[in-house]
């Protein structure tokens, strides 16, 4: 699904919405998700799952095509854990 996709579900569920309408609520919530999660603040979103920031350690990797060894700094990534609803649903058949 594209974000294309959910902006066209918000204008089919809401009829009187415009595409840009729609378009600001989607730029709304992903911009509330980036910041909180940027923030270090954990995200909640009951029946979907939660979205948090987690720091990576740096580590020792090997470049395959030379074979020398480097190392690669820390660095921040989000972790997303989907919530048991979430994964009840798609192992349903």
């Amino acid at each position: 699904m594209k974000r294309s996709d959910i902006i066209r579900s918000i204008q089919v569920k809401f009829k009187r919405l415009s595409s840009a309408e729609a378009a600001g609520i989607m730029d709304t919530v992903t911009d509330c998700l980036t910041d909180a999660v940027t923030n270090g603040d954990r995200v909640e979103i009951r029946g979907f799952g939660t979205f948090q920031s987690r720091n990576r350690a740096p580590k020792t990797t090997r470049n395959p095509r030379t074979g020398k060894t480097m190392t690669l700094p820390g660095r921040r990534g989000v972790l997303f854990r989907p919530s048991p609803e979430l994964t009840k649903q798609m192992n349903e058949e």
